[in-house]
């Protein structure tokens, strides 16, 4: 293959936008590939055919009746099926995997036979190809759900000609969720001669369980999470979630890629939701947002005042401890309104209720995920709280900086990427950091920015910074297409070091 030939990319995710999301890997695996096709690159992607993707509603179309897929001593049987999303070069096709005995079910996940469901998936994936005849140069494996590709490649795969030059890249977004099993799941994997993989470092528990990430993390010709500063701290135990000595051991093959954001669908300028739409050429506009958001939420049609928005999971995971503990005395003592939206734990919903009840007219809670509402709240709030305690990339900071609404963010993972602190002395910066996990920090912080907005020159020149900076999924995409040439170079064995490959990217 030469370099100005595409390289063909598999991509599997277990959830994809529009077709089925629980959570962040939904949105990436519905945004990145599209980008990645933008580029010239032939990827193509797969996912289960769950009960809820309607064939009529997404248009899809039954490709092969019967795919043979091994699992442990017997085979099973899979359709295949495919639609596409995007449109133009964006243009990318999505495999759908169909097992009614799998998939045929209105839930994602949280099922007894969880492993076996995306065991299942994986391998009729890669038979999938070999009924196509297409072999791919990468398989780009996301999530516990598919880490088990890697493993496979090295090892019940080895020989298959068909898939002897094909290289892995394995993204971790959360370690939060590895997909820990018993033995069983390696005699339906097919992989219990290998018994458990025994690591020094690891605790001794996770020795003698099957933990899925660990062995996408361990085989994976190339691994990256979804920061660069989240890739560092994925090095240490506060963030490894107990798999820090593996990452440690692979850290030559670890990288750090920024997520984006969908700019279409986040668009100031196109955004139905919006009363008023704007960009940076008329910012005048953006204000009419801000006085339909408080009659919205009951709150007093007041320009003067800061109004603080939150977007979240009502958790501690995401900081909800720390304002909770500041929202009294920040509504006490500054001239600041609050909206927050979210669902998450029963003691938030209660506290949160509370705390409007006791200050009307200067907060309001909205217990729901309503994206038309949250697409308002950025577009209508003047500061952003992010104050999550652990956040591999994030969202909702891009999101509202798109809009023009300036983040307060906890400087961890993908928000320390994001955003950079405001300077007054040399007036740098597109938010506002605290470094501490603390609800003082976090204090100081709000502190900060309510006082910068009474400057209002300044806090316009903040809003453009925040509009301007780029998101784009181009962006990561380009970087993503990197880690898989970085990753042929591994798999080919081309170069003694992971230095040269770029001469072996020259060379492909």
């Amino acid at each position: 293959m030469s370099v100005a030939q595409a390289l063909k990319i598999l991509y599997l995710s277990a959830e994809v936008v529009p077709f089925a999301k629980t959570g962040g890997l939904a949105d990436v695996a519905g945004a990145l590939p599209k980008a990645i096709r933008s580029l010239g690159h032939d990827i193509r992607m797969a996912m289960p055919r769950y009960g809820r993707v309607d064939a009529e509603k997404f248009g899809l179309k039954r490709l092969i009746e019967a795919v043979a897929v091994p699992m442990d001593e017997r085979t099973e049987s899979a359709a295949i099926w495919a639609a596409s999303i995007g449109a133009g070069a964006g243009q990318t096709t999505v495999y759908f995997i169909e097992s009614p005995r799998h998939f045929d079910r209105q839930g994602i996940y949280m099922y007894p036979d969880d492993a076996e469901r995306f065991i299942f998936f994986s391998r009729a994936a890669l038979e999938m190809c070999r009924a196509l005849d297409w072999q791919p140069d990468v398989i780009h494996c996301n999530e516990w759900h598919t880490a088990l590709i890697p493993n496979w490649l090295k090892t019940v795969y080895r020989d298959d000609p068909f898939f002897s030059a094909t290289a892995t890249l394995y993204t971790a977004h959360s370690l939060e969720y590895q997909g820990i099993f018993g033995y069983r799941v390696l005699e339906i994997a097919g992989l219990a001669d290998m018994g458990f993989i025994a690591h020094p470092d690891v605790a001794p528990d996770l020795n003698q369980v099957v933990d899925m990430m660990a062995r996408g993390l361990l085989f994976a010709d190339i691994i990256n999470t979804v920061s660069e500063t989240h890739a560092r701290e994925i090095l240490t135990p506060e963030f490894g979630q107990r798999l820090d000595p593996i990452l440690r051991d692979r850290r030559d093959r670890l990288f750090g890629i920024l997520n984006g954001i969908d700019t279409e669908l986040y668009n100031p300028a196109t955004d139905p939701h919006l009363v008023a739409a704007f960009d940076l050429n008329n910012l005048e506009r953006r204000p009419a947002n801000k006085h339909a958001l408080q009659r919205e939420a009951a709150l007093p049609d007041r320009p003067e005042t800061p109004l603080i928005g939150v977007v979240s999971r009502l958790t501690d995971q995401k900081g909800l401890d720390l304002i909770s503990a500041i929202a009294d005395p920040l509504l006490q003592h500054l001239d600041c309104q609050l909206v927050v939206m979210g669902t998450g734990e029963a003691r938030y919903h209660d506290a949160l209720n509370a705390l409007a009840a006791r200050y009307p007219g200067r907060a309001a809670v909205f217990l729901t995920f309503n994206r038309p509402l949250e697409q308002r709240i950025y577009a209508g709030s003047d500061i952003f709280l992010m104050p999550s305690k652990v956040e591999p990339s994030g969202l909702n900071q891009m999101v509202a900086m798109r809009y023009g609404c300036v983040p307060v963010v906890h400087a961890v993972g993908g928000l320390a990427d994001s955003v950079s602190d405001f300077l007054p002395e040399t007036g740098e910066g597109d938010g506002f950091r605290f470094l501490q996990h603390d609800p003082m920090a976090l204090y100081t912080a709000v502190v900060r920015a309510v006082e910068t907005y009474r400057h209002r020159d300044v806090w316009r020149q903040l809003v453009r910074r925040c509009m301007s900076a780029d998101f784009s999924w181009t962006r990561s995409a380009e970087k993503y297409v990197d880690l898989y040439f970085r990753a042929l170079a591994v798999r080919r064995q081309a170069a003694r070091s992971l230095d040269d490959y770029a001469v072996i990217k020259r060379r492909i």
